[in-house]
């Protein structure tokens, strides 16, 4: 039974992914760009939690949706910073691929809402 957003598998590895983005860019010297891309994957992790706590499924449906949107917008930053070396390629798409699995994670979870509540 979920009894915290710790509970949730999606929020671990949304979580564990924010760390594993801040440590492939901790020697970025472009900081615009380093602080972007950190926020960018802090923000799932946090929407999930934010929208759990929040006590309303319709809240809760609306953070999911919001981390799905940060997990696009991740995804759009780790292209552009394989592109423009930045990020070697094969942890880059390591990286790609986990924000693909955490969206179809919060899609899921998010159908699995509008059905039981």
């Amino acid at each position: 039974m979920i009894k915290s957003f710790e509970d949730l598998d999606v929020w671990k590895r949304a979580a564990r992914l924010a760390v594993d983005v801040y440590k492939a860019f901790s020697d970025c010297k472009d900081f615009g760009f380093k602080d972007q891309i950190t926020r960018s994957a802090l923000s799932i992790a946090s929407n999930i939690a934010e929208g759990y706590e929040r006590d309303s499924n319709n809240e809760f449906i609306r953070f999911l949706n919001i981390a799905k949107g940060s997990c696009g917008e991740l995804r759009t930053q780790l292209y552009i910073a394989m592109e423009i070396g930045y990020a070697e390629k094969n942890n880059g798409m390591r990286l790609v691929e986990d924000t693909r699995a955490i969206s179809a994670m919060l899609t899921n979870l998010v159908k699995t809402r509008r059905q039981r509540f």
